[in-house]
C-alpha cells in the first residue's frame, strides 16, 4: 500500500472524512473513529465504495473529473479544497464554474476608498461594476444612481450618450473593451451568462455587433486611457488590472493620474462634487 507521502490524495480525502459529522447527515451508531464511514462518503458521492475505498488507499487508478465533484459534494468541500482535491488526484485545477456577482467585503471597498484621486473599480467577469471609489463616481460613471442591472461597463460603452462622447478614442477603447469581455467570459465559463446580454446589445448597436462578429480577444494590460470632460478638459489616466486574491471572478481596474497637471484636475473635479453634496 502506497505510503501516505506517495498517497496525497488518500491522505486529503481521509482527513475530511473523519471531520465530518455523522448525525448532521442522519447516520447513527457508535464509531470507533471520529467522522464518517467510506461507505457512508460513497453513499453520499453516489459512488461505488469498494472505488471510493480504492481512492484513499491509492489504488483506484485516476479519478475522473465528475467523480472527483461528487466526492467534493459529498465531504462538502470549500473551494479551495475542491480545487486542491482536482489537484492531488487530476494534476489540475477543476474547470471554472462561474459565480454570479456578489458584494464586495468593507475590507476590499475601502481599499477602494483609501485611493483618492485614483478612480478605481471593482468589475464581475462579465463586466458588472460591484464597486467602485468616489473618484469613479465623479470620473468615470456614478454607478449608484443606476440600477444593479445597468452597472455593466459593455452596456454603458455601447448604448450611454455620455459614457460614449466622453470616450476621446471611442472605438478603439470600444475594440478593447469586447475582446477583453469575450476572453474574461471565457475564461471564468461564463458564456451562457453573457448570451442575453451580445443579444440584446447586439440590436441595439450596430457598432457592438460588428466588434462581437469580428471575434477579437484581448487580455489585460497596461495603458492609457482619455476621458473628455465637459468642465475639465482632456483627463488622461493610466490604467492597470489586477486580481483579486480569493475572489476569481472579480478583477480591480485603478486609474492613475498620468501627470500632476491632471491629479489636479481630478482634486478639483472631487472639491467640486464635494461642495454640491
Amino acid at each position: 500500500m502506497p505510503s501516505e507521502t506517495d498517497n496525497a490524495l488518500g491522505t486529503f480525502l481521509k482527513n475530511r472524512r473523519t471531520r465530518m459529522d455523522p448525525a448532521t447527515f442522519g447516520f447513527a451508531g457508535r464509531r470507533r473513529t471520529p467522522g464518517l464511514r467510506r461507505e457512508e462518503v460513497a453513499q453520499r458521492a453516489n459512488i461505488s465504495p469498494t472505488w471510493y475505498t480504492w481512492l484513499e488507499q491509492g489504488r483506484g487508478g485516476a479519478p475522473s473529473a465528475d467523480v472527483l465533484n461528487r466526492i467534493a459534494a459529498g465531504l462538502m468541500l470549500t473551494e479551495p479544497e475542491r480545487e486542491h482535491l482536482f489537484i492531488l488526484g487530476l494534476g489540475r485545477p477543476p474547470a471554472t464554474r462561474y459565480q454570479g456577482p456578489e458584494d464586495v467585503t468593507p475590507r476590499l471597498q475601502r481599499v477602494l476608498d483609501g485611493m483618492r484621486f485614483s478612480p478605481a473599480i471593482i468589475k464581475t467577469a462579465t463586466w458588472d461594476v460591484v464597486a467602485w471609489n468616489a473618484a469613479a463616481a465623479a470620473l468615470l460613471t456614478d454607478y449608484g444612481t443606476l440600477p444593479r442591472e445597468q452597472r455593466n461597463i459593455l452596456r454603458l460603452m455601447f448604448t450611454n450618450s455620455r459614457v460614449k462622447a466622453a470616450q476621446a478614442d471611442w472605438l478603439g477603447v470600444a475594440r478593447y473593451v469586447v475582446g477583453a469581455f469575450r476572453a474574461d467570459a471565457a475564461r471564468a465559463g461564463a458564456q451562457g451568462d453573457i448570451a442575453q446580454l451580445v443579444d440584446e446589445l447586439s440590436k441595439l448597436s450596430p457598432e457592438f455587433e460588428a466588434l462581437w462578429r469580428a471575434n477579437d480577444v484581448a487580455g489585460h494590460a497596461d495603458g492609457l486611457k482619455c476621458l473628455r470632460h465637459p468642465e475639465h478638459g482632456l483627463i488622461e489616466l493610466e490604467f492597470s488590472a489586477f486580481a483579486v486574491d480569493g475572489r476569481p471572478d472579480l478583477g480591480m481596474i485603478v486609474y492613475n493620474p498620468a501627470s500632476p497637471e491632471t491629479a489636479r484636475r481630478i482634486e478639483a473635479l472631487l472639491a467640486s462634487r464635494d461642495r454640491a453634496s
